[in-house]
This record gives C-alpha cells, sequence and structure tokens, in this order.
C-alpha cells in the first residue's frame, strides 16, 4: 500500500515527494499537493524559484507540459529549503519516529482527493451540519479504544502522517465520544473524522465536530474493507 510507513531521513522524503510526482498521471495537482501540505504559498515558492507565480501555478494546474526531471527537483528542494528556514516546521513535526501503537494504517494520496469521492467509495454517511467541500490528502485508520489508551500528545501526532489534510478513521467506536474529545483537545486537527463500523454517534461528539468544524461520517465497512476500496483512489 502507498505511503504505508513514513520516510525515514529527508533525502526519502524528498525522493517520495519525487516519485509521486514522475508516476502521477496528474504532475502538476501532485506538487500542488505538497506544497500546501509544506504551507508554501505559489509566491514565496515562485521567489525561491526565481520565476513569477503563474508559471508555478500553470505547472500545477497541469497547463504546461509535464515539468522536467530538473524542474522536479528545482521545486523540490525549494520546499525543503524554504522549511528549513521556517525551523523545519513540517519536516520535524512529521519525523522519523516508527509507527505508534493503534495505527493500523496510513496512506498519503499522490493527488488531492474531494472528501465526497471518500464517501461514496466507502458508503459513509455525513453527520452534523458541517460542510463536506474539502480534499483530502491521505488517511489514518486507528483502533480507537488503543489508540486513545496508548498514544500521548507526542505520540498522537505520527497519526497525521505528512499531513494534517487527512481522514482519521476510527475503528471499534461505540459512540465516538472519546475520539472526539482526544480531537478536541490536540492543537493539529484533522480535515474530517469518519467512524467505522457504526452509524450510532453520541450528540456530544457531533457537537464538537461542530465546533472544530470538522467533518464527521460514519461507515458499516470494517477497517480491511475501508483500505481495500481506498486502494482505488
Amino acid at each position: 500500500m502507498e505511503g504505508k510507513e513514513p520516510p525515514r531521513t529527508l533525502s526519502e522524503l524528498m525522493e517520495k515527494i519525487a516519485g509521486q510526482v514522475v508516476f502521477s498521471a496528474q504532475p502538476g495537482r501532485t506538487l500542488r499537493k505538497w506544497r500546501t501540505d509544506f504551507e508554501i504559498s505559489q509566491v514565496a515558492l515562485s521567489r525561491r524559484l526565481k520565476t513569477v507565480p503563474s508559471v508555478v501555478a500553470d505547472y500545477e494546474a497541469d497547463r504546461r507540459a509535464s515539468p522536467g526531471a530538473h524542474f522536479i527537483r528545482r521545486y523540490i528542494e525549494a520546499l525543503v529549503d524554504i522549511d528549513k528556514e521556517r525551523d523545519s516546521q513540517f519536516i520535524r513535526r512529521f519525523g522519523t519516529s516508527p509507527r505508534a501503537d493503534g495505527i493500523l494504517g496510513m496512506r498519503e494520496f499522490s493527488v488531492s482527493v474531494p472528501l465526497r469521492q471518500i464517501m461514496e467509495t466507502i458508503s459513509a454517511e455525513p453527520v452534523g451540519s458541517v460542510n463536506i467541500q474539502r480534499d483530502i490528502h491521505g488517511y489514518t485508520i486507528l483502533d480507537a479504544p488503543k489508540a486513545i489508551l496508548s498514544l500521548g500528545s507526542h505520540e498522537f501526532v505520527q497519526v497525521y502522517g505528512w499531513t494534517t489534510q487527512r481522514v482519521l478513521i476510527f475503528a471499534g467506536v461505540k459512540f465516538g465520544r472519546s475520539p472526539m474529545v482526544a480531537i478536541r483537545a490536540h492543537p493539529l486537527k484533522p480535515a474530517a473524522v469518519i467512524f467505522s463500523g457504526t452509524r450510532k454517534v453520541d450528540p456530544l461528539a457531533v457537537r464538537l465536530s461542530e465546533v472544530e468544524n470538522i467533518p464527521l461520517l460514519t461507515t458499516l465497512k470494517n477497517p480491511t474493507e475501508i483500505m481495500q476500496c481506498l486502494e482505488e483512489l
């Protein structure tokens, strides 16, 4: 499964990004996904590349011919260099620790995927009133009881892989109060939360999702079925 384990070194991260871009059917969208994961604007990146924002925008929108190896290398090096100047905020946050206990599976998408498409793929239904119009860059599936009991604040960072723009999928949930309380208490927030194997949700969990503006969904599929379905994306 793509993105099963996080890269162990900075060079592996750069190789991972390059590989995703080279083998992507939409290389520009893959470049854009990583730039937004690094939280770097087109303007800042274009300055580092010594070009104009419209050139970066054209490549990211696939309006230009597929970027060559030289541009891809410069693009990735620029992302890393800018991040280093910001005290390696992205690199340090999602560093090199092995997978924490309670994490059943992880994946980074090569391009952003609309949350609505994920919903349709795994037969998920929204709960509450939060807008579901957002893009997703990856997912993490957790054993809810084990993760909540074993993951401290530092370990909980690992569930976000290389981006917070992801879905956290909790299995073994009864009513969902504990996962949403844990998310409420942590400074990093996911783009969406899905409860696996249930349609029953505690009203407090729904309220917390609305307060945090995090879409909350449920699916009756189990983790294995979810991973198999999401392999198609």
